[in-house]
């Protein structure tokens, strides 16, 4: 693991426009560079590299980060793969931090099991490629597939001699631990203790890791023996977890990411036919249905996947909960049905990227729509079935997070079902309910049944899980529900005008968080610096107020506990934040989207701007208080309440004393 001291060092040295320009032309412009950007097809340059802050944004499509988030959306690079990748550019000595003893056996372990994996890969490919069985049996299998030869050495496939041993022998005598094989997979134990060869008379597909380490194997068997399953994987290791991995990943993450799109297929040998036809951005689900870890992993490249099935295909049923999935992830999902008889592997082999692509276009439709005209399909004219379909589409419908997409296929389906839209609105909703209070149940469940009270999360090192954000409840849907931001009332106006403020106060913090504000005298007498971030935090904290954005409020807790940490910058503590929600929003407040009025400038002195902000957030919230007060005097008038009215017009009398001082202090600056 790279300490911190080591990393803050990499991200110092670590100079943009140098970095960008090992994939990128750029021009200068100014006091920033130009150039087309490598995340999104465009004509007109739009992307933007700033040497002085050490950041990029794309204003096409929006991305957005330093060095080490570049590596990371252009290579596919973990954070610290791309730490390493920068300090060699730079020749910094990497320092890891000292591991506990388990810790150490751990990474052992993991390292020995990668040793065995690559050995058995090469292994593997040095029989189908130079011994005589190879050729024979297993390149002539591929060619009969119409795999070329520069495929077969993409994709690293190999052969397992018809032995019970062959393997065994050879990496033993190479001085592998015989545990070490059996950990790794390619070996297992009979009940007499024999070492024995896993894949033996096989054909092999290497799976490789996001990184392109091999982590195991998917044979396929040459035989006709009914008895002996076609394919046989690596079973659960250190290394692999079957549900967690894609089979092509590695070679498809750069082309989803430049497409925007992923294509899921079945087969391993359909993703290697439309590689060699060149459609390069597709995955398979090594023989799995479709789980969360899979989803998460091709949601990190895109939002957008085309599921492509057989034309004549019986698995499409049994794949219909792993797309609902898909939708509750809240990605896009299209499908595609092969024309009859084809699979992916044999259309790609009959026709060139283009054609596939074309195919794609033409044919492709939104998975609601398919699914509901396969079940309408079943249903016939069955009543029964027809309301089991109703009720299977609006399971589907109802796990969408975005009330507008949701919407949308509400409307689709009314149509294509011939029942009335409000009732099918209603049914959503009353679903969502209830399986939200499922929720609320399961999690209060969860809280009486843990013994242990955790503490607050402190911010992950770079190798560990991104700390999600705290997220505000979902309040529980109306009969018919309607897009807040299409109720551009008072409330809604004010809401967005609090969110202004705050984020002009999280661009100071951001900014210049760590820089010494004022000096305070302390109860003893002596005296202390608060930084710009502290300044903030605790003058809200005396007036018992915090941010109404839960994300901006654990931004600036966070910030307070590591502000004065030696060497600490705000900037880069958020740039390179394992939270994507936080480093895209600092991004964002670096590149001036949140602006002040033209009374202040960047230049201006944060010892003016940092008081007139906190004064223009706090007037915001009293005059939303003094709209609610007059709220409450107008009812206490109706009820003829003569007491609540008197303690309400005191508190309106002080609320305006508090609202003329804060006016007084702003003068005539008014932040836009």
């Amino acid at each position: 693991m790279i300490d911190d001291s080591t990393k803050n060092k990499i991200l110092d040295t670590a100079q943009i426009v140098d970095v960008v320009s090992e994939f990128v032309q750029l021009r200068r412009r100014g006091v920033n560079y130009v150039g087309l950007c490598p995340f999104h097809n465009e004509r007109t340059p739009s992307f933007n590299v700033n040497p002085a802050r050490g950041i990029f944004k794309c204003f096409g499509c929006g991305k957005s980060g330093d060095s080490a988030r570049f590596l990371m959306e252009h290579e596919q690079m973990t954070f610290p793969e791309a730490l390493r990748w920068l300090a060699n550019k730079y020749g910094i000595q990497i320092e890891e931090k000292q591991l506990s003893d388990e810790e150490r056996q751990a990474q052992s372990v993991r390292e020995s099991l990668s040793i065995v994996n690559q050995f058995a890969r090469d292994w593997f490919q040095q029989q189908l490629l130079e011994t005589d069985m190879g050729k024979s049996v297993g390149l002539a299998y591929f060619r009969q597939r119409g795999f070329r030869d520069d495929i077969i050495e993409k994709f690293q496939l190999g052969y397992s001699p018809n032995s019970s041993d062959a393997l065994a022998r050879a990496a033993l005598e190479k001085g592998f631990k015989s545990d070490y094989l059996v950990g790794a997979g390619v070996c297992y134990r009979t009940d007499n203790g024999e070492l024995k060869d896993r894949f033996r008379g096989r054909v092999l597909f290497p799976i490789h890791s996001l990184s392109g380490k091999v982590i195991g194997f998917s044979g396929r068997v040459l035989s006709s023996q009914a008895q002996v399953a076609k394919y046989v994987n690596t079973p659960q290791t250190d290394l692999f977890t079957k549900s967690e991995e894609l089979y092509g990943i590695w070679l498809a993450k750069a082309a989803i990411v430049k497409n925007d799109r992923c294509f899921l297929v079945e087969g391993n040998t359909d993703v290697i036919s439309m590689h060699q036809a060149g459609v390069e951005n597709v995955v398979a689900s090594c023989g799995t249905s479709l789980t969360q870890g899979q989803i998460r992993k091709i949601h990190r490249f895109t939002n957008n996947i085309t599921l492509i099935y057989d034309g004549d295909s019986a698995g499409i049923h049994a794949s219909l909960r792993g797309i609902d999935m898909l939708l509750e992830e809240g990605m896009t999902i299209k499908v595609v049905l092969l024309p009859e008889g084809e699979d992916p592997d044999s259309y790609a082999r009959s026709h060139n990227a283009s054609e596939f692509q074309q195919y794609i276009k033409d044919n492709e439709v939104d998975f609601i729509r398919f699914k509901t005209n396969l079940l309408l399909e079943d249903a016939g004219n069955d009543p029964l079935k027809r309301t089991e379909l109703i009720k299977d589409i609006v399971k589907s419908i109802c796990v969408i997070p975005d009330s507008v997409s949701r919407s949308e296929n509400i409307s689709v389906c009314s149509q294509m079902l011939d029942v009335d839209e409000k009732m099918l609105v209603d049914y959503v909703n009353r679903m969502r309910k209830a399986l939200k209070e499922e929720r609320q149940k399961n999690l209060e469940r969860e809280r009486q049944q843990s013994t242990v009270v955790s503490s607050r999360v402190e911010t992950p090192s770079d190798e560990a899980a991104p700390v999600e954000p705290q997220k505000e409840e979902e309040p529980s849907p109306s009969v018919v529900e309607i897009d807040p931001l299409l109720l551009q009332d008072s409330a809604t106006r004010q809401k967005e005008m609090l969110n202004k403020k705050e984020l002009l106060l999280m661009k100071e913090m951001v900014r210049h968080g760590e820089e010494e504000l004022e000096l305070m005298t302390l109860e003893d007498g002596s005296t202390q610096a608060f930084t710009v971030a502290e300044c903030i935090y605790y003058d809200l904290q005396n007036d018992e107020l915090s941010f109404s954005s839960p994300l901006l409020q654990s931004m600036m807790e966070e910030l307070v506990q590591h502000v004065h940490e030696e060497g600490f910058s705000a900037s880069r503590f958020f740039r390179n934040h394992s939270n994507p929600a936080v480093s895209r929003l600092a991004i964002d407040l670096l590149t001036d989207k949140y602006e002040l009025s033209d009374t202040f400038s960047e230049s201006s002195d944060i010892h003016e701007v940092v008081p007139h902000l906190l004064n223009d957030y706090k007037l915001v919230l009293v005059e939303d208080e003094i709209k609610q007060l007059k709220s409450k005097m107008k009812e206490a008038s109706v009820n003829d309440n003569p007491e609540y009215m008197q303690e309400l017009m005191q508190e309106y009398n002080d609320l305006l004393a508090i609202r003329r001082e804060l006016a007084k202090q702003l003068g005539n600056r008014v932040i836009a």
